[in-house]
């Protein structure tokens, strides 16, 4: 008898666990009238009343373009993790970029050409074989003055490329008159986008058709800048302790071959993993030189690795 008890008593306790257990859950899923549910809302970042790329007003008038830019807009600002990682990269690439575009006398506003070309990644390499931070095609560079060979690849060094692409972005402004187009043009090419412009005998980027990419191009760039110049406004905040550190180096040159460039960092008290990425422009272990070129090598200054902001 007391076992027959004990057994109900215990069927008595589940069931009412479980209808306990039901209960709550319906309260927390299914708010009762008069209730309100505790649901987060996501909603579009505010359009600017004007815009500007290199000093070229945008549009924004035009409802495609509008459009456009809110897509890109709606893109990096919900990608949280990605452009956190840009607003903490930003010093150390554009304290490099930005002095290299006021020499040039190119538009500061292109240093966002580079962080939608390649995000920051140094080695990131495109279908089409682009590479660098720039992401300069073998041809493009070699016509610009950069050497490009199986030992040495001067599309990775960011000082280096960053003056072969203002001779080029130059260049195409002579002959477009127009940054909006250059910009458009580094992306998809200047042979496409004068076939685009003759085929629909438009001068201007916002009244052209284009490929997708190029298409959503200069509106990366314009959304990359918004955002990157007012991070709080679209909800980012990056304190300047949690930026990355520049990295402090000291110039060597060299003019003659390095067998080993392993060994060569242990000499000068580093290691060949920070040689290298210091210089991703050295692609081999070793440095022929044949030629006895001078090379400028960048060494890492003492405590590189435990610099802080």
């Amino acid at each position: 008898m007391k076992k027959i008890l004990f057994r109900l008593l215990l069927t008595f306790a589940f069931i009412g666990l479980l209808a306990a257990g039901f209960y709550f859950f319906e309260a927390s899923t299914f708010p009762q009238q008069g209730e309100q549910s505790q649901v987060d809302f996501y909603t579009s970042p505010p359009p600017p009343d004007s815009l500007s790329f290199a000093g070229e007003p945008v549009p924004l008038g035009y409802f495609d373009v509008r459009e456009n830019l809110e897509r890109e807009l709606l893109v990096n600002t919900y990608f949280h993790s990605q452009t956190l990682r840009y607003l903490k990269l930003l010093p150390r690439y554009f304290s490099i970029i930005e002095p290299i575009l006021i020499q040039e006398e190119v538009p500061i506003d292109f240093k966002y050409l580079a962080l939608a070309e390649s995000g920051f990644n140094a080695r990131v390499i495109s279908p089409a074989g682009a590479v660098g931070i720039w992401q300069f095609m073998k041809g493009t560079a070699t016509d610009y003055g950069l050497e490009v060979t199986a030992e040495v690849d001067e599309r990775y060094h960011l000082g280096m490329a960053t003056h072969a692409v203002c001779r080029y972005l130059k260049d195409s402004h002579k002959k477009y008159g127009n940054w909006t187009l250059v910009a458009a043009s580094f992306n998809g090419g200047r042979r496409f986008v004068d076939r685009m412009m003759s085929i629909q005998q438009e001068q201007n980027y916002y009244d052209l058709l284009l490929g997708e990419e190029t298409e959503r191009y200069v509106f990366r760039i314009l959304t990359l800048k918004m955002i990157m110049e007012n991070p709080e406004a679209y909800g980012f905040h990056v304190a300047d302790n949690e930026k990355y550190p520049l990295w402090k180096t000291t110039t060597m040159e060299v003019n003659k071959a390095i067998p080993d460039l392993a060994l060569f960092a242990k000499e000068h008290g580093t290691s060949y993993k920070i040689l290298k990425m210091l210089n991703p422009w050295l692609r081999e272990s070793f440095l022929t030189n044949a030629k006895g070129k001078t090379y400028t090598i960048q060494i890492p200054d003492k405590n590189f690795r435990t610099l802080k902001n």
